[in-house]
């Protein structure tokens, strides 16, 4: 019996200490969700800041969730950040002891122009018309000559087409194909984040 009521006494202990911590009113707390144009919206990091001064950071999960706690009551900026994507900011956040500023779900990182490759194509039959619906395939050129597949499109009805990529050094091989027409390639130089311009002429097959 004295067993049982000392375990009482440590669940009471226990709930008392959880309540006390859960009804902490002198600091408040953030939480909210990233999304990106691309890639996964984990990993994003985000900064809390009064002014150009950092108070906290995080990074967020796997679905882009974050969250910061026991933030003195006042107002406050935030700064998201991941590579490859525009950096994102949100100013003037109130936050009021004892309650949770949940934040809009539209926090939203685009893609930083500035940081990758556009690789964009048009293709054309023999006689210089848009060819709409022709296949698209990219691979990378190894170093042994092989080709790696990358990504593959298909031609818009203006006959064009676009990937991005990443803008370290690289060769890549663009192949057009489309039916009742020579298949044909064009092979690219990569060395920087730029958008680089091609065009692929399609011949009439020798079968026809």
């Amino acid at each position: 019996m004295q067993k049982l009521k000392f375990l009482s006494l440590l669940v009471g202990l226990a709930l008392s200490f959880g309540s006390a911590a859960a009804q902490d009113k002198t600091t408040g707390a953030i939480k909210g969700k990233v999304h990106v144009e691309t890639g996964s919206p984990s990993g994003v990091a985000v900064f809390v800041r009064q002014g150009e001064r950092e108070v906290a950071r995080t990074t967020s999960d796997r679905n882009g969730n974050f969250a910061f706690s026991k933030l003195p009551a006042g107002i406050y900026g935030l700064t998201f950040r991941k590579p490859g994507l525009s950096v994102g900011t949100m100013e003037s956040v109130e936050v009021k002891a004892g309650s949770v500023r949940t934040l809009s779900d539209r926090l939203y990182l685009s893609v930083d122009e500035g940081s990758i490759t556009f690789l964009r194509g048009s293709v054309f039959d023999a006689q210089g018309r848009s060819l709409p619906n022709a296949h698209i395939e990219l691979a990378r050129i190894l170093d042994d000559g092989s080709l790696k597949k990358i990504d593959n499109r298909v031609t818009n009805e203006t006959g064009s087409f676009v990937f991005r990529l990443s803008p370290a050094p690289g060769k890549y091989r663009v192949t057009a194909k489309s039916g009742g027409l020579q298949t044909a390639s064009k092979d690219v130089d990569i060395d920087s984040a730029a958008v680089y311009r091609i065009a692929i002429s399609l011949l009439a097959s020798n079968n026809h």
